[in-house]
């Protein structure tokens, strides 16, 4: 472990804990949230009780079937994403990838969307809700870089070019009070169909390759470490009670209330990017 002095954030005594709890672990699922990307400047979606701190992420059915509620999202998302491409690795990914890369049998699955794991040197990373850097038809399955979509979305919406608004989790924009049904929304260049971005929003089922990929991946380790997630999702909560029913070690660390606290072995309250370079380095 690195000298506390070097990480002046980080909570010492978490950071020895977790690396005490690792040191006998060769085979670690480590399962991400949106905790470990606040420092790279992605808000979080929930307080420390677990509420949400906004309104819900949209819903699939809203997307597809109210196009009212399709252009206010792609407007909202148009404003955010120069900010949310703009997010670099910070500590927390940095660590996680070095740890990875010297102890290769540590698998890293994530909730998050921004792809951040993988920019840090990650090797493969099951991005269980995709990422935001795609965008797909709905209609033909033909797919775009989401930069190429800005393009087109500036094109359109020359009007909405330069607005600035607080960031949100999921890459889009807090915007209130204006005229979304005037917002120009994008559709597929090869069929004409509908495009959203590559990632599973509410309402929609991880695809069952990842699922399958992660359960192997559990499957193999001996312990299981949750890093920034409340765990309010199921699609995350199922591998920690996956994980417990198969008598595997369970660590949280969050700051913050988490659905799985009952049944784990190790929680910790601490800032996720400090501890983890303190603790992996």
């Amino acid at each position: 472990m690195t000298d506390h002095s070097l990480a002046p954030s980080a909570d010492t005594d978490a950071a020895q804990r977790l690396y005490d709890w690792l040191r006998p672990h060769r085979r670690v699922f480590v399962l991400t949230g949106a905790g470990i990307s606040t420092g790279s400047g992605i808000p979080h979606y929930r307080d420390e009780n677990g509420a949400w701190q906004r309104k819900p992420p949209i819903d699939f059915r809203a997307f597809v079937g109210d196009a009212r509620a399709r252009s206010r999202y792609w407007a909202r998302s148009f404003v955010g994403w120069p900010s949310f491409a703009g997010a670099r690795p910070n500590a927390g990914h940095q660590s996680l990838a070095r740890w990875q890369q010297r102890e290769p049998d540590h698998a890293v699955v994530t909730q998050n969307v921004d792809g951040l794991h993988a920019r840090a040197g990650s090797v493969g990373v099951v991005d269980l809700h995709g990422c935001l850097d795609e965008v797909i038809c709905l209609d033909c399955g033909a797919r775009q870089p989401r930069e190429s979509l800005q393009v087109e979305l500036a094109r359109c919406n020359p009007q909405w070019v330069g607005l600035d608004a607080a960031a949100l989790p999921d890459g889009d924009a807090d915007l209130e009070g204006l005229d979304f049904e005037r917002f120009r929304t994008p559709v597929c260049g090869q069929c004409g169909g509908m495009v959203k971005p590559d990632v599973v929003f509410f309402g929609e089922n991880v695809p069952r390759a990842r699922v399958a990929a992660a359960q192997q991946s559990l499957a193999q380790a001996d312990a299981m470490l949750v890093i920034g997630s409340s765990l309010m999702v199921y699609s995350g909560f199922r591998f920690a009670r996956a994980a417990r029913e198969a008598g595997l070690p369970l660590a949280l660390l969050n700051r913050g209330v988490t659905r799985a606290d009952q049944i784990a072995t190790l929680k910790l309250q601490a800032d996720c990017g400090a501890t983890l370079q303190a603790a992996l380095s």
